[in-house]
């Protein structure tokens, strides 16, 4: 694997790759491997600056004491495929009317063909106060690996009190990493005798738990068994640490907002998300500052030589690691036809998965695609806490992730509409 170092060149040479992939998550690392699998000869180049990877979907349970910090990271150099160039840096613009990326140290990289895939942006800035009270004063966070640690230290030594959680309006990644923590938490708190003396709040800017009806129920359920006050059209703009206030926009059914104060001894905090500024300054940019792609074939409207997937793409999906997981052969399969000027050969149906733990042991496995369409892999009703998911989430997918859907592997679990 040969690795292009950011090198801050003065007078930067232009460089070119018959597909650059912009982003080495787990999109990008995906089709790349994919790619080498379906063609060993592509020329490929990743542009990447981290030199760690993450599996973020593990962060929740970093928070719950199930994982530790170390179990959801490897070195990125470790996941590169065999034959792919890794440019180590980061990526200052984008070219499309050129077929050019700009990069951070001032060079030019060319391509036939462009995967944009670089993720998006965790604001926070948005909430004022928070960037300097994260990580101390009971301010925690599982949208961060070293913050989720620290989420866990609070709800091993909370003996009592108020605790928020907190989720802003849509989309974030996993929407229901904001209350999966939550349900653990008020587990931990069950088992050690310390919930009735516990305040356990969801303030979310929203006016439902979960935004596919379906699965409200059995999570309507839990919050009930718990005792969890439920704060809806409560939007998070700013937090004080050393005083353990949160200070809240909350709008009534009218429209009318007003300020509100919370205290609190532990708060968990979703910052909003948005689009990358180096995305949402670019031609690929739709309105809304996303990728502006075809929601079925996951190419750019405007761009045809330019695909799209993950968190950084317009579909309306979930965005999590499942819809990544299916996601990719389409991209693959498409930009393979795309080179070969023959029709697009796949489409993506908007498929999504989030594991709802709600409770230590126990998830509501929730698949759905476009509409919220649920389309569950197995022939049991979703609704159900199961052990069984338990395991699928905790054992089974980070074994899927790593060593397979990292790795280019694309088999999988037909999901399909079901009646119940």
């Amino acid at each position: 694997m040969e690795i292009i170092e950011d090198v801050r060149a003065v007078h930067a040479p232009r460089m070119k790759h018959r597909i650059v992939i912009v982003g080495g998550g787990s999109a990008g690392i995906t089709v790349a491997a994919e790619l080498k699998r379906k063609d060993a000869k592509l020329d490929v180049a990743i542009v990447e600056p981290s030199g760690s990877h993450s599996y973020q979907p593990g962060w929740t349970l970093v928070g719950a004491g199930v994982f530790t910090r170390k179990q959801t990271e490897r070195e990125e150099q470790s996941l590169i495929p065999s034959g792919v160039t890794w440019i180590k840096t980061a990526v200052s613009g984008f070219d499309p009317d050129n077929n050019l990326v700009r990069l951070s140290d001032g060079r030019a990289l060319g391509y036939d063909y462009l995967v944009a895939c670089p993720g998006l942006k965790i604001d926070w800035d948005a909430i004022q106060g928070l960037k300097e009270t994260l990580g101390k004063n009971g301010v925690c966070s599982n949208y961060r690996a070293d913050t989720a640690e620290y989420t866990w230290r609070l709800i091993q030594d909370f003996q009592g009190g108020i605790a928020l959680f907190t989720q802003p309006g849509m989309p974030i990644k996993c929407a229901g990493a904001p209350q999966k923590i939550m349900y653990m938490m008020a587990d931990h708190l069950r088992r050690r005798g310390k919930l009735k003396a516990s305040t356990l709040k969801f303030c979310l800017a929203g006016e439902a738990l979960f935004g596919v009806p379906f699965f409200v129920p059995p999570l309507q359920k839990a919050v009930d068994e718990y005792g969890i006050g439920i704060c809806y059209r409560h939007n998070l703009i700013a937090i004080n640490g050393p005083a353990k206030t949160a200070l809240f926009s909350v709008t009534d059914k009218n429209g009318v907002a007003r300020d509100v104060e919370m205290r609190f001894d532990m708060i968990h905090v979703v910052p909003p998300q948005t689009g990358l500024d180096v995305v949402r300054e670019s031609p690929l940019a739709n309105a809304a500052g996303w990728i502006e792609v075809d929601p079925a074939t996951l190419r750019h409207v405007h761009y045809p030589n330019v695909f799209s997937l993950g968190d950084a793409a317009s579909t309306t999906n979930a965005k999590t690691a499942a819809a990544v997981r299916l996601q990719s052969p389409v991209v693959v399969a498409n930009l393979l036809a795309a080179m070969q000027d023959k029709a697009m050969a796949k489409t993506y149906d908007g498929y999504g998965s989030c594991p709802l733990t709600v409770a230590l042991g126990k998830i509501v496995l929730a698949e759905f695609a476009y509409g919220g369409k649920v389309t569950p892999s197995f022939p049991l009703d979703p609704r159900v806490p199961r052990k069984s998911m338990w395991y699928l989430k905790t054992k089974f997918l980070p074994w899927l992730y790593w060593s397979h859907m990292l790795r280019g592997g694309t088999i999988d679990i037909k999901h399909r509409e079901r009646g119940w």
